[in-house]
C-alpha cells in the first residue's frame, strides 16, 4: 500500500504566497542563511552542546523573542556553557542554580537532570560517534541522511524526541527537510488544510512523525519549497514579527 501526497494548483499557491509573505521577517533571512545559504563545515562540541541546552530549554516551555528562554539564550557568555558546567563537581546543581536565578524559566529540575546526563555522554566516545553522524549529513545535505542523524540524536541523548532531535539539526544549521513539528506547526497545518489531522501528542511516535514529515516534504516539494524555510515562515506569522536581527538565536 502506497500513500500519494497530492497538492492542488490553489493549494501550491496559497503556501506559496504566504512563504514570500514573511520572506523578509528576521527569522526567515536567518534560516536561509544558516541552513539553505551557508551551512557549517563542522560542528564543534561546545557549540553542539549550546544548541541542546536551548532545544531542552524550549521544548519545556514558551520561547517567542521576548520571552525569559530566549533571553536566556542570548545571554553572552552563555550561563550554561560547557566549559562551565565540566568545571562543576555537581553539574545538575549548578545548572538548576542558574536556571533558577535567571528566573521565568520552567523545570528548573529536570532540565539539569537532562543536562548532566548528556554532559556525561560528550565526556564519553559518544561525542566521536557524534561527530562522524554529523560530518556524514555536512557531506550528504538530503533527507535521508537528516532523519538517520536525527534518529541518532533520539536514540542517545536524554530529553530528545523526534521534535527535539530535529530541532537540534536545525538549530545547528544542518537540516533542510526534516523539521521539528510541533504545536505551532500542527496548529498551521491543520488550517492550512493537511489531509491528515494532526495532533502534537501523536507526534510522540517515531514512526508517526516520521509519515507526517514525509508528507510535509512531499507538499513542499511540489510548491518548490525547502520545509526548513516553511517552518520559519509559520514561526515567524505566530510571533508577529517580533524576531529581530539581534534576538534571532536559531
Amino acid at each position: 500500500m502506497k500513500l500519494i501526497w497530492q497538492i492542488d494548483p490553489t493549494e501550491i499557491d496559497a503556501l506559496q504566497r504566504f512563504v514570500h509573505a514573511h520572506k523578509d521577517t528576521p527569522f526567515v533571512r536567518f534560516r536561509i542563511e544558516k541552513n539553505v545559504e551557508n551551512p557549517p563545515h563542522n560542528v564543534s562540541p561546545e557549540h553542539f552542546w549550546e544548541v541542546s541546552v536551548g532545544c531542552l530549554l524550549t521544548s519545556q516551555q514558551r520561547s517567542g523573542p521576548q520571552s525569559p528562554v530566549s533571553r536566556l539564550l542570548n545571554t553572552k557568555p552563555f550561563p550554561l556553557s560547557l566549559s562551565f558546567l565540566r568545571a562543576q563537581t555537581e553539574p545538575d546543581v549548578a545548572a538548576q542554580r542558574v536556571l533558577q536565578t535567571f528566573g521565568g524559566i520552567r523545570f528548573t529540575q529536570r532540565i539539569p537532570e537532562y543536562l548532566s546526563a548528556n554532559l556525561a555522554q560528550l565526556q564519553e566516545e559518544r561525542w566521536l560517534h557524534t561527530q562522524s553522524v554529523l560530518a556524514e549529513l555536512i557531506l550528504q545535505r538530503n533527507a535521508e541522511a537528516e532523519r538517520k542523524a536525527a534518529d541518532f540524536i533520539r536514540l542517545h541523548y536524554t530529553g530528545f524526541g523526534p521534535k527535539q532531535s530535529r530541532n537540534l539539526l536545525q538549530g545547528l544549521g544542518l537540516s533542510r527537510y526534516e523539521i521539528p513539528i510541533d504545536s505551532r506547526i500542527t496548529r498551521w497545518l491543520n488550517q492550512f488544510g493537511f489531509p491528515v489531522k494532526l495532533t502534537a501528542a501523536a507526534l510522540s511516535d517515531p514512526d508517526y512523525f516520521n509519515f507526517v514529515s514525509n508528507g510535509i516534504q512531499s507538499i513542499c516539494q511540489q510548491a518548490g519549497l525547502l520545509p526548513c524555510v516553511l517552518d520559519a515562515a509559520i514561526f515567524s506569522s505566530y510571533d508577529n514579527d517580533g524576531w529581530t536581527d539581534e534576538n534571532v538565536v536559531w
